[in-house]
């Protein structure tokens, strides 16, 4: 069913008490700022071998790839 088609009248207005105390569902902010969402596309072999990877190190594979990618651009120039 279409959200359009939905009846919300029954449903009462939320106070202003209760509007403070939403929290925002997700993901926690790592560090002072968010990280940004990127799509990125990655050979399948390459991906298994760093889920297998991050799996040994006891880290996600995401964080892994974050990792080498801040490794590999805060590289001194030879």
């Amino acid at each position: 069913m279409p959200d359009r088609k939905i009846d919300f009248s029954d449903i009462p207005e939320m106070s202003d008490a209760q509007l403070r105390a939403m929290r925002r569902v997700g993901r926690p902010t790592l560090g002072e700022v968010a990280r940004q969402l990127i799509a990125i596309r990655i050979d399948p072999q390459l991906l298994n071998d760093l889920r297998k990877e991050a799996e040994q190190h006891h880290v996600g594979y995401q964080t892994l790839i974050h990792e080498i990618l801040a490794k590999h651009a805060h590289k001194q120039p030879a």
